[in-house]
């Protein structure tokens, strides 16, 4: 048997009625938990960066690179995770990141200053890049295909009711026991997950020999580091524009002319990598096997996931500067008008599952995508007198949109895929997530802030000046989103055979 075989694994006993296996079942709800706590902390950090610059005394060029530092880590980590997935055990991998998110945690906690709490972002980092592409083979592995879409729709509850949960747990901790109890609440929380998972995580099916090309390695962190890196310093240059300062530039550039570089050399790295991965996958010794992009299904539905990731995490960046600069709102109305929307969403998760598992992926994508689509455009006629019970009403229209269109590509689009390509699959499509996310922001945000900007040096207030910025960003953000109702037509159901789901062998679970 060669070095990339596996053992046949054993004759599954009957399954139960749900076709999932319990042990299997108790797998996914601790991965559900980890990820969640993972998300949580993702969200609270966000509404905490101004307080962490008055609280350490830290520039904003500096403290920006707390959640700069955090998503360059994720676009490093995320891409090696179809290898991680393969050569390790679950539990291993399971161990590994959550032990390393608890430890980011604990180094936070126990900050004595910027460098310290930065080190904590970074192990953080890395523990969260794991955790979403492991949950989502994990499922792949364990759930037959008739009942996948009801196990990722609970993946779309945790996705999205860890974000509306964040903020205003953020706000409230901030204002009453200080920075420090953002991470001492997430601690004990991660801190169970892992002593849950040394006691009952087990382990699924074999891992595969195959050796780390540590070349690929480099190529990837350089190339999709380089590339999230580059766009997310593209976001930030309207705060150079407004005195903020920015980070470090290469002289006589400026920040976009520094992000711009940057974004260039990073695709050009990007596409060295992808001819490394052509030529190790004939070995199948990729660190991310391309062949996942054979499969028409799962090709186009990355795509859709790339641009309504631009679209929505640009959106979700842009609406609360609108609200605050334009609408006049303060940041609790702000939240408020916010949360509705991200609760239903989470809500309807399993709900958008199940009608996927009876029905297929285009009755939920195709209307979904035309929701989203419809909420960014009446977006981009908003004012300064824009009644925000209206605002409200929209972005919870746009959030049962999000449900209708997350699940069915999560499902469709790894289980177009052969059982042996499923960590490879999920590493790219989180990859591409992570990116066209970051793209969004600087999209958005930098449209935005060069219209606000100019209309400010003309003596508007800003007020008036954002307004037609936000109406700008929000259309730019409402054609992108057409694109997926276009190539939601072409989603098929997976043309695979029903499998057995992966049995966890008795003797593992110790």
């Amino acid at each position: 048997m060669s070095s990339h075989e596996t053992a046949p694994s054993p004759q599954p006993a009957a399954p139960p009625a749900t076709g999932i296996d319990p042990q299997g079942m108790r797998v996914i709800w601790l991965l559900l938990v980890a990820a969640f706590v993972a998300i949580l902390n993702e969200t609270t950090m966000a509404i905490a960066i101004p307080h962490l610059n008055n609280d350490l005394g830290i520039a904003p060029e500096n403290g920006q690179w707390l959640t700069s530092g955090f998503m360059l880590v994720m676009a490093v980590v995320i891409p090696t995770t179809g290898f991680l997935l393969q050569r390790f055990t679950t539990r291993q991998v399971y161990l590994f990141a959550i032990s390393a998110f608890s430890l980011g945690t604990l180094v936070c906690l126990l900050a004595l200053g910027f460098p310290m709490l930065l080190l904590g972002r970074v192990v953080q980092a890395i523990g969260t890049g794991i955790m979403m592409p492991l949950l989502m083979t994990t499922i792949m592995n364990v759930v037959p295909a008739h009942s996948r879409g009801r196990m990722m729709g609970r993946v779309g509850l945790v996705i999205s009711l860890a974000p509306a949960i964040g903020p205003t747990l953020s706000g409230a901790v901030l204002d009453t026991l200080g920075w420090r109890w953002l991470f001492g609440i997430v601690l004990p929380i991660a801190l169970v997950a892992l002593l849950l998972g040394a006691r009952w995580m087990t382990n699924l099916g074999e891992t595969l020999r195959a050796p780390l090309d540590v070349l690929s390695v480099i190529l990837s962190a350089l190339a999709f580091g380089g590339l999230v890196y580059g766009l997310s310093l593209l976001g930030s240059a309207h705060e150079s524009a407004s005195g903020g300062g920015a980070s470090a530039t290469v002289p006589g550039l400026g920040t976009q002319g520094t992000a711009a570089v940057l974004i260039v050399v990073a695709l050009v790295i990007l596409a060295l990598f992808c001819l490394r991965q052509i030529s190790l996958q004939r070995a199948d010794d990729a660190l991310l096997d391309l062949r996942v992009f054979r499969s028409r299904t799962f090709t186009l539905a990355v795509i859709i996931m790339g641009v309504v990731a631009m679209a929505m995490f640009g959106t979700l960046t842009l609406l609360p500067l609108y609200l605050q600069n334009v609408a006049g709102l303060d940041a609790l109305m702000s939240g408020l008008i916010l949360m509705p929307g991200s609760i239903l969403m989470g809500l309807l998760g399993p709900v958008m599952g199940r009608v996927y598992d009876a029905k297929g992926p285009r009755v939920l994508l195709v209307p979904g995508t035309i929701v989203v689509a419809g909420a960014l455009l009446f977006y981009s006629t908003v004012g300064e007198d824009t009644a925000w019970p209206v605002l409200m009403i929209v972005q919870t229209l746009m959030s049962v949109g999000l449900a209708m269109t997350f699940t069915p590509l999560f499902s469709a689009s790894l289980g177009s895929l052969q059982r042996r390509l499923y960590s490879h699959g999920s590493a790219a499509l989180n990859t591409l997530q992570q990116v066209g996310g970051a793209a969004g922001v600087a999209v958005l945000i930098g449209l935005y802030s060069s219209i606000l900007h100019q209309g400010e040096a003309d003596g508007l207030s800003t007020a008036t000046a954002g307004a037609p910025g936000a109406r700008a960003a929000f259309l730019v953000a409402g054609l992108i989103a057409l694109v997926p109702v276009v190539l939601a037509w072409f989603i098929r159901p997976p043309e695979e055979a029903e499998e057995e789901p992966q049995q966890i062998p008795v003797e593992s679970a110790a």
